[in-house]
C-alpha cells in the first residue's frame, strides 16, 4: 500500500493507532491516557475484551477530526476520484457518529451474558469487538490518507477504493448491530439463543439472508482476525472462487485444478470481482460443492497406493528395505478418541493427522481417531451411532490399541465435538463407562438456523458463511435436497482415482482437438455445435441427470432412523415435505418474501438508515423445524436436566469470533447451573477452525497447545497436595509435654487438659463408605490434624 514502515498493517495495535488529532499532514502518536483505551480495538492479545478497553471516545474523537480533515481538503478537488474521498468519508463520519451509542449501549450490558467474570466472552462482546476493530482500519487508513495525499507516489484511485469497501464494511456492521439490539431486547435475559423457532427468529434470518455480504470478501478479507491468518484466508478465497467457477464444468479432477489455477489470477488482483463471486458461491452452491472443497485436503494419490505396498516386498536383490520396529512398549493406562469435525459433511481424520500425531507424542498415549459416514447421504443419526460403537469397541479392545484404558479422554473440533457430548451422553444411558473428561473445541450444540449474536458473524466469516452453516446443519439433519456430484465418486481409491481423473482428462482433450480441427474443416457453425454437444454428452452432464443418488440417499436416512433412539413420540417426516402442523420452515420461500406480514413483520432501521442489499440473495437456505432437529443426541443444548448431570467434566476451547462461540457459552452456562464440573477457555483473533491451521502461524500453535494442555490435564490429573502441618517451634517442643505440644500447637483449638483420642472415637457410618468423626457419649469429635485417619476424612 505504499505506507511508511511507522503506519503499516502489521498488527494495528492501539499503540500504533494514535488517537489524536493529527498535526497538518502528518500523523500524531498516540497519548498514554489514550492508549490504553485503543488496546482493544483491533488485536491485541485479547487485551481489548477488558474492562479498561470499552471507553472507545478517543477513538470516535479521532476519527470523527482526521475525516473531517480530509473532507475539506478533497472538497477543492473537481476530479472524480476526490469526488470519490469526499462521498466515502463522509459516510465515514456518519457511520460512526450512529455506532458511537449503540457500541455503548452494549459496552454497558454485554456483561450480563458472560459465563463468569473470569471469562467475559459472549456473541454481543464479539459484534462490538468487529466493529472497533473495523473502525480501527478506518482512521488508520484515514490518518494515512492525511500523511500521504499530498504525495506524487499517492494512489488515489486504490487508496479511494479501500475507504469505499470499508465504508460498506461499517454499513453492514451497523444493521448486524441493529440486529444484535432486536435480539438483546426481545431475548430472555442471559439467553443469547432466541426462544421462539419462529417471530423474531424467523425475520431476522430472513432479513439476514438479503444483506450485501461481497465487501467482506474483498478487500476487507479477515481483518478482524490476526495478521498471520489473513494471507492464508485471502488464499482459500482465491481457491474457493476459482473451484467454484470451475465446479461441474469438468468431472476429472485434474482438468478442474488446472482451469482453477488459469483462472485464479483475475482474483488474486480484483478484490471486487473476488467477493461478488465468493458471495455468488456461498448463496446459491449446494452442499456437495462444499464436500467437494473441503475434501481437497485429503488427496494424496500416494496415500493407500497399491503400487507402494508392491514396492515394500523385498524381490531378489531390488527390494525396500524396511525399518526395524523397535521392542514392544508396555500398554499405557492413558487412550484418547478423536470425532474430526467438518461439517457432518466432509473430511476425515487424514486432514486432522498433524496435530494428532502432536498429541500423541507429547501425551504419550495412543490416539484413536475415527472416521465416520458424512451427511447428506447418511444423515442423523449414522454418525453418532458409528462413533458410539467406535467409542464401545475401543473400551472393550483397548489392549490392541497399547492401552489399558485407565483413564479415557473425548476429544473433537466442530461437528466432532458435537459428537463428543453426544456420544458421552449416550454412554451414559447405556450405563456404559463413561470418559474421564471430554475436550470439546469450538463445538456446535444447537443443530439448527438459530438467531444469535455470534451467529450474525457469519455475514463477515470467510470459512464459516451463514449459507454453508445452515446447509451443513441441513444435511445432516437429512432435510438438504439431494442432488448433487453422483454416489461412489468418494469410493474411488486414490489409485482409481487418479487413473480416472487422467482417462477422463485425456477424453476432453481428444473432444477439444476433435472439435478445433472440425472448425478448421467445416467452418465455425459446426464448430459451435461440436463443442455444446461435446458438452452435453460429458460424462459430469450425464452423471448429474441420475436420479440413483437421490434414492440411495433416501434409503439410508430410512435405515437410520430407524435405529433412532431419541424419545421424541412424533413421527420422522421425510425430507420432502414437513409433518402437518408443524412450523414452517426457518426461512420463508419465494412467495413469502413477497408478502408483507402484518405488523412488526417487517424489521425497520433506525434514523432512515438502510444497509446494502445483495444481487444475489439465498434461494436455498432451508432447514424444517422437524422433531429430529429437537433431538437432544443431535443438539446436546436442547437436552433435559437429567441427562446433562451424567456427563463427566467438560472443557471448552472457544474461539472470541468464531460464529459458534453462543453454542459454547450457553452449553457451559447449562451445566454450570447443573452444578457440573465445566471450563470455558477462549483463543483471540483466530477463526473457526484452528486445529486445521496449527502449524500455520504462531497464534495457532499457541491455541492447538492450549488444547493439548487441557487434554492433559484430563489424562494427567494433578493429584491434590495436602496442606502442609504446621512446623512446631523447637523451643517448645523441648519445654511443653508431648500431649501439651499437640493440643496447643499442631491444632490450637484444644485446652491443655485435652487428652489425644484414641481410635475408638472413630466409629464407621453404615452407607458412607469409609470411617468418620462421630460425637459418642463423653467424647469429642477430634480435629482434622488429630492422627491419620482425622486427615484422612478432612482431605
Amino acid at each position: 500500500m505504499g505506507s511508511t514502515p511507522s503506519q503499516g498493517w502489521s498488527r494495528l495495535p492501539g499503540s500504533q493507532l494514535g488517537y489524536k488529532e493529527p498535526q497538518g499532514t502528518g500523523s500524531a502518536r498516540a497519548q498514554p491516557g489514550e492508549q490504553a483505551a485503543a488496546e482493544g480495538d483491533c488485536g491485541g492479545g485479547g487485551s481489548g475484551w477488558g474492562p479498561r478497553a470499552m471507553d472507545s471516545r478517543p477513538l470516535f474523537h479521532a476519527l470523527h477530526v482526521v475525516a473531517e480533515d480530509n473532507v475539506a481538503f478533497f472538497r477543492q478537488s473537481a476530479s472524480e476520484t476526490g469526488r470519490r474521498f469526499v462521498a466515502a468519508f463522509t459516510a465515514i463520519g456518519e457511520h460512526a457518529r450512529c455506532l458511537e451509542p449503540i457500541l455503548r449501549h452494549f459496552a454497558s450490558v454485554y456483561h450480563v451474558f458472560d459465563l463468569d467474570e473470569a471469562t467475559p466472552a459472549n456473541g454481543y462482546r464479539s459484534l462490538a469487538q468487529t466493529a472497533r476493530c473495523c473502525l480501527a482500519h478506518v482512521l488508520h487508513k484515514s490518518r494515512y490518507v492525511a500523511a500521504n495525499r499530498r504525495s506524487v507516489f499517492f494512489r488515489t484511485g486504490h487508496n479511494a477504493a479501500e475507504l469505499e469497501a470499508y465504508c460498506a464494511a461499517l454499513s453492514q456492521l451497523r444493521a448486524l448491530l441493529y440486529l444484535a439490539q432486536r435480539l438483546l431486547t426481545h431475548n430472555r435475559p442471559g439467553c443469547l439463543f432466541h426462544h421462539e423457532e419462529r417471530g423474531l427468529t424467523e425475520r431476522v434470518l430472513r432479513e439476514y439472508g438479503t444483506l450485501h455480504k461481497g465487501c467482506f470478501y474483498g478487500r476487507c478479507l479477515g481483518f478482524q482476525f490476526a495478521p498471520s491468518i489473513r494471507p492464508f484466508l485471502q488464499t482459500i478465497a482465491i481457491s474457493l472462487v476459482s473451484f467454484g467457477e470451475n465446479y461441474r464444468r469438468h468431472d476429472s479432477g485434474l482438468s478442474m485444478a488446472a482451469s482453477s489455477l488459469f483462472t485464479s489470477g483475475k482474483f488474486a488482483i480484483d478484490p471486487e470481482l473476488r467477493g461478488a463471486e465468493f458471495e455468488r458461491i456461498t448463496q446459491n452452491l449446494d452442499v456437495h460443492f462444499w464436500k467437494s472443497f473441503w475434501n481437497l485436503t485429503e488427496t494424496e494419490l500416494l496415500a493407500d497406493s497399491e503400487a507402494l505396498s508392491a514396492l515394500a516386498q523385498a524381490e531378489g536383490p531390488l527390494g525396500l528395505e524396511l525399518w526395524r520396529k523397535a521392542a514392544p512398549a508396555p500398554p499405557s493406562p492413558l487412550l484418547l478418541v478423536h470425532f474430526h469435525g467438518g461439517g457432518f459433511v466432509a473430511q476425515t481424520s487424514k486432514s486432522h493427522e498433524p496435530y494428532l500425531r502432536g498429541w500423541a507424542q507429547e501425551l504419550g498415549a495412543p490416539v484413536l481417531a475415527v472416521d465416520y459416514a458424512l451427511a447428506p447421504e447418511a444423515p442423523f443419526p449414522r454418525a453418532l451411532e458409528e462413533c458410539f460403537y467406535a467409542y464401545c469397541w475401543a473400551l472393550r479392545h483397548c489392549r490392541l490399541l497399547g492401552s489399558t484404558a485407565q483413564r479415557v479422554c473425548l476429544a473433537g473440533d466442530s461437528a466432532g465435538g458435537n459428537l463428543c457430548l453426544t456420544v458421552t451422553m449416550r454412554a451414559a444411558a447405556f450405563g456404559i463407562q463413561l470418559p474421564d473428561g471430554i475436550m470439546a473445541a469450538y463445538p456446535v450444540t444447537l443443530v439448527r438456523a438459530a438467531a444469535s449474536p455470534s451467529r450474525l458473524l457469519t455475514l463477515l466469516d470467510p470459512l464459516l458463511p451463514l449459507s454453508v452453516l445452515c446447509k451443513c446443519l441441513s444435511a445432516y439433519a437429512g432435510t438438504e435436497p439431494a442432488e448433487g456430484e453422483p454416489p461412489g465418486l468418494e469410493k474411488l481409491g486414490p489409485v482409481n482415482m487418479m487413473r480416472r481423473d487422467t482417462a477422463l482428462l485425456l477424453r476432453e482433450l481428444r473432444q477439444s482437438a476433435s472439435a478445433w480441427l472440425g472448425a478448421l474443416l467445416d467452418g465455425p457453425g459446426r464448430s459451435n455445435g461440436a463443442g455444446a454437444e461435446a458438452l452435453r454428452t460429458s460424462v459430469s452432464e450425464a452423471v448429474l441427470d441420475d436420479d440413483s443418488a437421490v434414492k440411495s440417499r433416501g434409503s439410508h436416512k430410512s435405515q437410520t432412523c430407524q435405529d433412532l433412539l431419541c424419545g421424541v413420540s412424533a413421527p420422522l417426516a421425510p425430507a420432502s415435505a414437513p409433518p402437518q402442523g408443524s412450523p414452517p420452515t426457518f426461512f420463508l420461500s419465494g412467495g413469502q418474501l413477497e408478502e408483507e406480514a402484518p405488523g412488526d413483520e417487517v424489521l425497520q432501521y433506525p434514523d432512515g438508515f438502510e444497509p446494502l442489499r445483495s444481487d444475489q440473495p439465498s434461494t436455498s437456505i432451508t432447514l424444517e423445524a422437524s422433531p429430529v432437529v429437537k433431538n437432544p443426541f443431535m443438539s446436546p443444548l436442547l437436552a433435559p436436566d437429567s441427562m446433562l448431570r451424567g456427563l463427566p467434566p467438560v472443557h471448552i476451547v472457544a474461539c472470541a469470533l468464531d460464529p459458534m462461540l453462543d453454542d459454547s457459552v450457553m452449553f457451559a452456562r447449562r451445566l454450570r447451573e447443573l452444578g457440573q464440573p465445566v471450563t470455558l477457555r477462549i483463543v483471540q483473533d483466530l477463526p473457526h477452525g484452528f486445529l486445521s491451521l496449527s502449524q500455520l502461524c504462531r497464534e495457532t500453535r499457541q491455541a492447538a497447545a492450549l488444547c493439548t494442555r487441557v487434554i492433559r490435564e484430563i489424562l494427567l490429573p494433578t493429584p491434590p497436595t495436602a496442606p502442609p502441618s504446621p512446623r512446631k517451634h523447637r523451643k517448645l517442643e523441648r519445654t511443653l509435654p508431648s500431649g501439651a505440644a499437640m493440643g496447643q500447637v499442631a491444632t490450637g483449638l484444644a485446652t491443655p487438659s485435652l487428652k489425644s483420642p484414641t481410635p475408638a472415637a472413630l466409629e464407621t457410618i453404615p452407607g458412607q463408605g469409609g470411617r468418620a468423626p462421630v460425637e459418642t457419649p463423653n467424647r469429642r469429635e477430634p480435629g482434622p490434624q488429630s492422627g491419620p485417619a482425622g486427615r484422612e476424612v478432612g482431605a
